[in-house]
């Protein structure tokens, strides 16, 4: 069994989007890009591509890369009633083995959210200097988690997850998180997109204690495989989101951060 089997219906169900101005910066890369290309590592269910889809041109094409055969699968299903005149394909191999058929490919918008801590950083960095095209910006971003958040009640669901499975946050299919060996700045600045621009980005999102239950599923630090009793933890954790919830809703105040990398030299 891999890190996501069997939970894709909830990471596509659960998982957020992206919030409008992301959308919005990132839609600006492609602003005059006669049929763009979004090249979007990581895919998971499609979160990416779907944030981004009414702000494509109905010329672009996207290609979605992911390692879990059933996510990537789930995308493209929730992604075709709404493609238009768009077209996508799913790869599922690594992010650093993506190779395009096509000798003149070129990405115009490489995008990788909340993923890019499990790949090969390097390896996918170099992969995506021989695919971007030369005005190609890479944007690496996300908005940490409900394990990092700093509300009370997102304090509270972690004491009880640690209740259950111990202090170390769990990763994987064994073991535990290990925060990266370095900063994602430092990645890219030691890779062909080392002109960097960070955008911090605040955002508020509304959670129901349904919602929560169905996106700790989707994670691998709460994953209902990693419970002796599963059905007992969501039974005490829904009742200790209702007692935190305001009229039935739990807020989240957060900054979605968005690091664009270029080539030096190559702005738009």
């Amino acid at each position: 069994m891999t890190l996501f089997d069997s939970v894709d219906y909830h990471y596509a169900r659960y998982r957020p989007r992206l919030p409008d101005k992301v959308v919005q910066l990132l839609a600006q890369e492609l602003d005059g890009v006669n049929a763009p290309t979004l090249l979007d590592l990581g895919a998971g269910t499609g979160q990416v591509a779907l944030s981004m889809l009414p702000a494509l041109p109905p010329t672009t094409h996207l290609d979605l890369v992911d390692q879990e055969q059933d996510m990537l699968r789930t995308a493209l299903d929730e992604l075709q009633p709404h493609l238009g005149g768009r077209t996508a394909t799913g790869h599922v191999i690594p992010a650093e083995e993506f190779a395009p058929a096509q000798p003149a490919y070129r990405a115009d918008l490489i995008t990788c959210c909340r993923a890019f801590h499990w790949m090969d950083r390097p390896a996918v960095l170099a992969m995506a200097g021989r695919v971007a095209a030369p005005q190609a910006a890479v944007a690496v971003m996300g908005d940490g988690s409900l394990w990092t958040h700093p509300a009370e009640w997102t304090a509270a669901l972690k004491d009880l997850i640690q209740s259950h499975l111990g202090e170390d946050r769990r990763a994987g299919t064994t073991g535990a998180y290990r925060e990266p060996g370095r900063h994602y700045e430092d990645d890219l600045a030691d890779s062909a997109f080392s002109d960097i621009t960070e955008h911090r980005i605040p955002f508020t999102r509304a959670w129901t204690p349904p919602d929560v239950l169905g996106y700790l599923r989707s994670t691998s630090f709460a994953r209902p495989d990693l419970f002796a009793d599963h059905s007992g933890f969501e039974e005490q954790a829904g009742a200790l989101l209702l007692q935190h919830a305001q009229d039935g809703v739990l807020h989240e105040d957060g900054v979605f951060t968005v690091l664009l990398a270029r080539r030096p030299g190559a702005s738009r």
